[in-house]
């Protein structure tokens, strides 16, 4: 290619730009997508520039560029998927199980002393250590210790009672346990976005 084809093509691309990003967001619906599908079709005719004789047709050869263009990337996608004859058993993350959990914590926490569920809410939920939780609460850890074994015994009894009332949710024992560790990766999330 000449050093005036050269000039003439980037004098193209600078005039035409934003209608062939148009053209290219009518095929991608994803704007970073759109953008490369763009960059893709203007290197591809930048090699054949020299071979386009009427420069008036330019836009309908890099639309054209642009279609094969995508449609590649749709078989290449496409032929990455396997069929298989069984789905996998993959599990669809829910809030709407660990909000339920959360209510029925709270709910169950109700029960408890004062004292007690200060302890639990910092032992479990909070991820402190005994003795953190002694220093933030002003009590030796042996107390922490005794109110946290009491507080969870008294949490299990009010599980079993209303298991035992039909409660399905309280049948399931992992709701404390499940509840502190999502509250444990909600606060490392927060940590790494700070």
């Amino acid at each position: 290619m000449t050093h005036g084809e050269v000039l003439d093509f980037e004098e193209y691309v600078r005039t035409r730009q934003d209608a062939l990003l148009r053209s290219a967001r009518r095929l991608v619906p994803d704007p970073v997508d759109a953008q490369d599908l763009l960059q893709t079709a203007l290197v591809r005719t930048y090699g054949r520039w020299d071979g386009i004789a009427d420069k008036s047709l330019a836009d309908a050869y890099l639309r054209r560029v642009m279609i094969n263009t995508r449609t590649e990337w749709w078989r290449a996608r496409k032929l990455e998927e396997v069929p298989t004859e069984q789905l996998p058993d993959a599990r669809v993350e829910d809030a709407t199980e660990q909000h339920a959990d959360r209510a029925l914590l709270m709910d169950i926490l109700k029960v408890l002393a004062p004292k007690q569920r200060s302890v639990v809410v910092l032992r479990h939920w909070e991820q402190m250590s005994t003795e953190e939780t002694a220093a933030a609460l002003g009590m030796s850890t042996g107390t922490v210790k005794s109110t946290l074994h009491r507080a969870l015994a008294r949490l299990r009894q009010e599980l079993e009672s209303r298991a035992a009332e039909g409660d399905t949710r309280a049948m399931d024992t992992g709701v404390l346990e499940r509840t502190t560790t999502v509250r444990a990766d909600e606060r490392e999330r927060e940590r790494w976005a700070a």
